[in-house]
């Protein structure tokens, strides 16, 4: 779900892969393997989140409740 997120988030900022690629000091191919396999680390989002100028908000809501943690 994030890698799908920064994707669309990429196209609306109009930012190709290879610059986010750049911005991480990692490699473009890092960068579409992660977010094809949309597995990332806490600390990876937040970099991701940053390098994009974005907040990230990581939430737990309890589906019963509709409580937030």
């Amino acid at each position: 779900m994030f890698g799908r997120k920064v994707k669309i988030l990429l196209m609306d900022k109009n930012i190709k892969q290879y610059e986010l690629a750049e911005k991480l000091d990692t490699g473009r191919k890092n960068i579409n393997n992660k977010l094809i396999r949309d597995n990332f680390s806490e600390k990876e989002m937040i970099d991701i989140a940053s390098a994009l100028n974005c907040e990230l908000v990581i939430k737990l809501i309890d589906k019963e409740t509709g409580q937030e943690y």
